[in-house]
Protein backbone atom coordinates (compact mmCIF):
# COMPACT_ATOMS: atom_id res chain seq x y z
CA UNK A 1 0.00 0.00 0.00
CA UNK A 2 1.09 3.62 -0.30
CA UNK A 3 1.61 5.03 2.96
CA UNK A 4 0.84 8.80 3.50
CA UNK A 5 1.07 11.66 6.30
CA UNK A 6 -1.77 11.53 8.13
CA UNK A 7 -2.73 7.84 7.79
CA UNK A 8 -4.61 6.00 10.41
CA UNK A 9 -1.99 2.63 10.22
CA UNK A 10 -1.24 -0.47 12.54
CA UNK A 11 1.61 -2.71 13.08
CA UNK A 12 1.35 -6.43 12.25
CA UNK A 13 4.30 -7.14 14.34
CA UNK A 14 2.73 -6.26 17.04
CA UNK A 15 -0.50 -7.81 16.13
CA UNK A 16 -2.07 -4.27 14.99
CA UNK A 17 -3.16 -3.42 19.48
CA UNK A 18 -2.57 0.22 18.79
CA UNK A 19 -3.42 2.51 15.90
CA UNK A 20 -0.74 4.92 14.72
CA UNK A 21 -0.98 8.04 13.04
CA UNK A 22 1.90 8.27 10.34
CA UNK A 23 4.00 12.07 11.01
CA UNK A 24 6.64 11.45 8.93
CA UNK A 25 7.70 9.31 5.79
CA UNK A 26 11.43 8.41 4.79
CA UNK A 27 11.79 7.13 1.51
CA UNK A 28 15.57 6.51 1.86
CA UNK A 29 15.28 3.88 4.69
CA UNK A 30 11.52 3.12 3.63
CA UNK A 31 10.25 3.84 7.08
CA UNK A 32 7.88 6.12 8.99
CA UNK A 33 7.74 7.86 12.47
CA UNK A 34 4.36 7.26 13.95
CA UNK A 35 1.88 8.89 16.76
CA UNK A 36 0.05 7.20 19.09
CA UNK A 37 -3.67 7.68 18.00
CA UNK A 38 -4.81 7.66 21.45
CA UNK A 39 -1.46 6.88 23.89
CA UNK A 40 1.20 9.34 24.15
CA UNK A 41 3.79 7.21 22.31
CA UNK A 42 6.62 7.69 19.46
CA UNK A 43 7.66 4.86 17.33
CA UNK A 44 9.42 4.27 14.53
CA UNK A 45 8.68 1.27 11.59
CA UNK A 46 9.53 0.12 8.43
CA UNK A 47 6.98 0.54 5.52
CA UNK A 48 6.08 -3.08 5.14
CA UNK A 49 4.91 -3.74 8.52
CA UNK A 50 2.11 -1.05 8.45
CA UNK A 51 -1.74 -1.88 7.66
CA UNK A 52 -4.11 1.13 7.12
CA UNK A 53 -7.06 1.34 9.67
CA UNK A 54 -10.35 0.43 8.65
CA UNK A 55 -13.02 2.72 9.42
CA UNK A 56 -15.21 -0.01 11.00
CA UNK A 57 -12.26 -1.29 13.37
CA UNK A 58 -11.35 2.80 13.66
CA UNK A 59 -14.81 3.18 14.89
CA UNK A 60 -14.87 0.08 16.93
CA UNK A 61 -11.98 1.30 18.65
CA UNK A 62 -12.61 4.93 19.32
CA UNK A 63 -16.00 3.06 20.63
CA UNK A 64 -14.22 1.68 23.34
CA UNK A 65 -11.70 4.45 23.90
CA UNK A 66 -15.20 6.73 24.69
CA UNK A 67 -16.42 4.37 26.49
CA UNK A 68 -13.06 4.52 28.89
CA UNK A 69 -13.17 8.41 28.53
CA UNK A 70 -16.75 8.21 29.85
CA UNK A 71 -16.73 5.88 33.24
CA UNK A 72 -12.83 7.80 33.81
CA UNK A 73 -15.07 11.59 33.72
CA UNK A 74 -18.05 10.24 35.52
CA UNK A 75 -15.74 8.80 38.36
CA UNK A 76 -13.87 12.32 38.43
CA UNK A 77 -17.43 14.46 38.61
CA UNK A 78 -18.34 11.73 41.36
CA UNK A 79 -15.01 12.77 43.53
CA UNK A 80 -15.49 16.51 42.48
CA UNK A 81 -18.83 16.25 43.68
CA UNK A 82 -17.36 15.15 47.60
CA UNK A 83 -14.83 18.15 47.17
CA UNK A 84 -17.36 20.12 46.39
CA UNK A 85 -19.27 19.22 49.80
CA UNK A 86 -16.36 19.53 51.90
CA UNK A 87 -15.16 22.26 51.18
CA UNK A 88 -18.68 24.19 51.53
CA UNK A 89 -18.73 22.42 54.70
CA UNK A 90 -15.41 24.30 55.82
CA UNK A 91 -15.89 27.66 54.37
CA UNK A 92 -19.57 28.16 55.81
CA UNK A 93 -18.64 27.10 59.51
CA UNK A 94 -20.76 23.76 59.28
CA UNK A 95 -23.38 25.77 57.17
CA UNK A 96 -23.62 27.87 60.15
CA UNK A 97 -22.69 30.66 58.15
CA UNK A 98 -24.76 31.91 55.23
CA UNK A 99 -21.61 34.13 53.64
CA UNK A 100 -21.39 34.38 50.11
CA UNK A 101 -18.16 33.06 48.66
CA UNK A 102 -16.56 32.41 45.45
CA UNK A 103 -13.57 30.08 44.58
CA UNK A 104 -10.29 30.01 42.32
CA UNK A 105 -9.12 26.83 41.26
CA UNK A 106 -5.65 26.42 39.98
CA UNK A 107 -4.84 27.81 36.36
CA UNK A 108 -3.11 25.25 34.49
CA UNK A 109 -0.35 25.76 32.07
CA UNK A 110 -0.52 22.70 29.46
CA UNK A 111 2.36 22.36 26.84
CA UNK A 112 2.45 19.62 24.50
CA UNK A 113 4.38 18.45 21.97
CA UNK A 114 1.60 17.15 19.77
CA UNK A 115 -1.10 20.10 18.96
CA UNK A 116 -3.52 17.04 17.88
CA UNK A 117 -3.25 15.98 21.44
CA UNK A 118 -3.08 19.63 23.09
CA UNK A 119 -6.58 20.21 20.67
CA UNK A 120 -8.10 17.09 22.51
CA UNK A 121 -6.81 18.25 26.17
CA UNK A 122 -7.84 21.45 25.88
CA UNK A 123 -11.16 20.47 24.87
CA UNK A 124 -11.59 18.31 28.04
CA UNK A 125 -9.96 20.93 30.61
CA UNK A 126 -13.13 23.04 28.84
CA UNK A 127 -15.68 20.24 29.84
CA UNK A 128 -14.16 19.77 33.76
CA UNK A 129 -13.85 23.71 33.59
CA UNK A 130 -10.46 23.90 34.46
CA UNK A 131 -8.73 27.40 33.77
CA UNK A 132 -5.89 26.32 31.42
CA UNK A 133 -3.63 28.05 28.50
CA UNK A 134 -2.47 25.52 25.96
CA UNK A 135 0.65 25.67 24.20
CA UNK A 136 2.18 23.58 21.65
CA UNK A 137 5.95 23.25 21.77
CA UNK A 138 8.18 20.44 20.03
CA UNK A 139 9.77 18.12 22.87
CA UNK A 140 13.27 19.14 22.18
CA UNK A 141 12.64 23.17 22.30
CA UNK A 142 11.09 22.54 25.63
CA UNK A 143 14.28 23.43 27.54
CA UNK A 144 14.55 26.88 25.79
CA UNK A 145 11.13 28.03 25.51
CA UNK A 146 8.99 26.49 28.29
CA UNK A 147 10.96 28.24 30.97
CA UNK A 148 10.25 31.55 29.01
CA UNK A 149 6.76 30.77 29.05
CA UNK A 150 5.85 29.62 32.72
CA UNK A 151 7.70 33.21 33.44
CA UNK A 152 5.23 35.33 31.45
CA UNK A 153 2.30 33.20 32.20
CA UNK A 154 2.80 32.34 35.89
CA UNK A 155 0.36 29.04 36.74
CA UNK A 156 -0.20 26.94 39.27
CA UNK A 157 0.10 23.56 37.58
CA UNK A 158 2.19 22.56 34.54
CA UNK A 159 1.98 20.01 32.51
CA UNK A 160 4.96 19.31 30.08
CA UNK A 161 3.92 15.92 28.12
CA UNK A 162 4.24 15.09 23.92
CA UNK A 163 5.52 11.68 23.03
CA UNK A 164 8.11 9.44 24.30
CA UNK A 165 9.59 5.89 24.10
CA UNK A 166 11.74 3.79 25.66
CA UNK A 167 13.64 1.70 22.63
CA UNK A 168 15.07 -1.79 24.44
CA UNK A 169 18.09 -1.69 21.49
CA UNK A 170 19.41 1.28 22.79
CA UNK A 171 19.98 0.54 26.57
CA UNK A 172 18.34 -0.88 29.62
CA UNK A 173 15.21 1.04 31.86
CA UNK A 174 17.98 3.12 34.11
CA UNK A 175 19.79 4.26 30.71
CA UNK A 176 18.13 7.66 29.74
CA UNK A 177 19.75 7.52 26.23
CA UNK A 178 17.78 4.52 25.58
CA UNK A 179 14.71 7.03 25.58
CA UNK A 180 13.72 9.22 22.94
CA UNK A 181 12.65 12.29 24.32
CA UNK A 182 12.78 12.32 28.30
CA UNK A 183 15.83 13.72 28.38
CA UNK A 184 13.96 16.96 27.09
CA UNK A 185 11.40 16.98 29.60
CA UNK A 186 14.23 16.60 32.60
CA UNK A 187 16.36 19.24 30.95
CA UNK A 188 12.55 21.53 31.24
CA UNK A 189 12.19 20.59 34.68
CA UNK A 190 14.94 21.68 36.05
CA UNK A 191 15.17 24.86 34.19
CA UNK A 192 12.44 25.47 35.58
CA UNK A 193 12.25 24.49 39.24
CA UNK A 194 16.17 26.58 39.44
CA UNK A 195 13.49 29.46 39.39
CA UNK A 196 10.36 27.91 41.05
CA UNK A 197 12.27 25.22 43.41
CA UNK A 198 9.20 24.76 45.60
CA UNK A 199 6.74 21.98 45.09
CA UNK A 200 3.94 23.77 46.94
CA UNK A 201 3.77 26.85 45.00
CA UNK A 202 3.93 25.00 41.22
CA UNK A 203 3.26 21.73 40.68
CA UNK A 204 4.45 20.07 37.96
CA UNK A 205 3.42 16.54 36.20
CA UNK A 206 5.92 15.77 33.30
CA UNK A 207 6.58 12.86 30.81
CA UNK A 208 4.30 10.89 28.51
CA UNK A 209 4.85 7.37 27.43
CA UNK A 210 6.82 4.92 28.50
CA UNK A 211 8.91 7.87 30.25
CA UNK A 212 11.83 7.83 32.67
CA UNK A 213 10.01 8.22 35.85
CA UNK A 214 12.65 8.44 38.34
CA UNK A 215 14.86 11.05 36.70
CA UNK A 216 11.61 13.26 36.07
CA UNK A 217 10.63 12.93 40.11
CA UNK A 218 14.05 13.63 40.75
CA UNK A 219 14.42 16.64 38.62
CA UNK A 220 11.73 18.47 40.30
CA UNK A 221 8.31 16.89 39.31
CA UNK A 222 4.98 16.29 40.92
CA UNK A 223 4.33 14.06 39.30
CA UNK A 224 5.35 11.76 36.10
CA UNK A 225 5.08 9.03 34.23
CA UNK A 226 5.53 6.39 33.76
CA UNK A 227 6.32 3.99 36.49
CA UNK A 228 6.28 0.85 34.93
CA UNK A 229 6.95 2.23 31.47
CA UNK A 230 3.91 1.65 30.14
CA UNK A 231 1.69 3.78 27.67
CA UNK A 232 0.08 6.58 28.92
CA UNK A 233 -3.53 7.67 27.56
CA UNK A 234 -3.64 11.49 25.98
CA UNK A 235 -5.72 13.12 29.04
CA UNK A 236 -4.22 10.95 31.72
CA UNK A 237 -2.46 14.38 32.31
CA UNK A 238 -5.84 16.99 32.31
CA UNK A 239 -7.82 14.38 35.15
CA UNK A 240 -4.27 14.55 36.90
CA UNK A 241 -3.91 18.34 36.66
CA UNK A 242 -8.00 18.87 37.24
CA UNK A 243 -8.30 17.23 40.70
CA UNK A 244 -5.19 19.50 41.38
CA UNK A 245 -6.55 22.46 40.33
CA UNK A 246 -9.98 21.75 42.37
CA UNK A 247 -8.28 20.62 45.60
CA UNK A 248 -8.03 23.23 48.70
CA UNK A 249 -4.15 24.24 49.26
CA UNK A 250 -5.25 23.84 52.49
CA UNK A 251 -5.75 19.62 51.50
CA UNK A 252 -2.65 17.82 50.78
CA UNK A 253 -3.34 15.24 47.58
CA UNK A 254 -3.31 11.74 47.89
CA UNK A 255 -1.01 10.09 45.08
CA UNK A 256 -3.67 7.20 45.28
CA UNK A 257 -6.73 9.75 44.72
CA UNK A 258 -5.20 11.33 41.96
CA UNK A 259 -4.61 8.44 39.79
CA UNK A 260 -7.06 5.99 40.36
CA UNK A 261 -9.44 7.77 38.45
CA UNK A 262 -6.72 7.95 35.23
CA UNK A 263 -6.82 5.36 32.38
CA UNK A 264 -3.17 4.75 33.06
CA UNK A 265 -3.40 4.10 36.57
CA UNK A 266 -0.43 3.37 39.20
CA UNK A 267 1.94 1.83 36.51
CA UNK A 268 1.23 4.65 34.12
CA UNK A 269 1.70 7.97 36.63
CA UNK A 270 3.35 8.46 39.91
CA UNK A 271 4.21 11.32 42.08
CA UNK A 272 4.56 12.78 45.24
CA UNK A 273 2.04 14.24 48.21
CA UNK A 274 1.17 17.65 46.83
CA UNK A 275 -0.77 20.75 48.37
CA UNK A 276 -4.21 21.57 46.08
CA UNK A 277 -4.71 25.10 44.35
CA UNK A 278 -7.83 25.94 44.95
CA UNK A 279 -8.35 29.19 47.06
CA UNK A 280 -11.69 30.18 48.61
CA UNK A 281 -12.29 34.14 48.75
CA UNK A 282 -15.25 36.02 50.49
CA UNK A 283 -17.90 37.76 50.09
CA UNK A 284 -19.22 37.19 46.82
CA UNK A 285 -19.78 40.92 45.13
CA UNK A 286 -23.81 41.30 44.70
CA UNK A 287 -25.35 43.15 41.82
Amino acid sequence: MTVQVGDLVARPSYHCDLPFRVVAIHDETKSAELNGHDVRLYADAPLDDLVPVTEDEREQYEKMTSSKEDESYKLFRQDYKQMKMKHRYTVTNGYRDQTSYFEMPGRVLHIDGDPYYLKKCLAFYKKLHVPVIGKYIPESEMPDLAPRLVAQIRPDILVLTGHDAFMKNKGTTSDLKAYRNSSFFIRTVKEIRYHWPSLDQMVIFSGACQSHFEYLIRAGSNFASSPDRVNIHALDPVYLAARISFTSFMDRVNVWDVLKNTLSGAGGLGGVESRGMLRTGLPFPSE
